[in-house]
């Protein structure tokens, strides 16, 4: 757990880093900042969807993780109960798209899901201190365009990486490489969703998709119950 800790201080480290930083920076620059966010999730996504898609065993899986999710976070509001824990600090949309582009660059992957599992049942580290590393540099980035809101990305890594280490710990076998393949998928999806928005393509509303990810989860515990 304490390295799922120093993951959740890198975010916030790093997001301090970038907001002083986006200070001395000028508009421009950070508007090409911003673009080359956005591709950078836009391609990333897609081949993180892309590569898992081959080992999948639900090759349609994400498109219903896609929808149910999606429905969920519409009924939820969560770009609008978003908007208003903002509402403060100003341009809410654009705090709203970069907190979940960070959200999903800081947890979707291998080394943020599989991190926490080699911790809980082999007491390997080494995922999450090199997942801790790259939240730290992926967080100075994205607040030196978003700014010191982004700090609180770091609630939902703790959240995401510790609920993969206590299902570890209470179930070995759940956790698998179908599990990790399939959220990735999704995942790597919802990455891309967030360029577009991110570019001003298309905004995706991607934080109201973020239920997708859990929808894996559910669906293989409820697979492996009637297994």
């Amino acid at each position: 757990m304490i390295y799922i800790c120093l993951n959740a201080v890198a975010v916030i480290v790093g997001s301090l880093i970038g907001a002083i930083a986006k200070k001395g920076i000028r508009e421009k620059y950070i508007t090409v900042m911003n673009t080359a966010m956005g591709l950078a999730a836009l391609v990333l996504g897609a081949n993180v969807a892309m590569e898992n898609m081959r080992s999948s065993n639900y090759p349609v899986l994400f498109i219903v993780c896609l929808s149910i999710g999606g429905l969920i976070g519409t009924a939820l509001r969560f770009d609008q109960r978003m908007e208003r824990a903002t509402s403060r600090a100003g341009k809410n949309s654009d705090i709203s798209q970069g907190l979940t582009t960070a959200i999903l660059f800081c947890c979707v992957g291998t080394l943020s899901m599989m991190g926490p599992v080699l911790s809980a049942l082999k007491g390997d580290n080494t995922y999450l201190l090199t997942a801790a590393t790259l939240n730290l540099v992926t967080m100075i980035v994205i607040a030196s365009s978003y700014g010191i809101w982004m700090a609180l990305a770091a609630v939902f890594v703790f959240l995401w990486q510790s609920a993969f280490f206590f299902i570890a710990k209470i179930s070995e076998t759940f956790i698998s490489d179908e599990l990790i393949t399939e959220t990735s998928i999704v995942g790597g999806v919802l990455i891309a969703a967030a360029g577009l928005g991110v570019m001003d393509i298309k905004d995706c509303k991607t934080i109201n998709l973020l239920p997708a990810l859990l929808m894996p989860i559910i669906f293989l515990f409820i697979r492996n119950l009637f297994a």
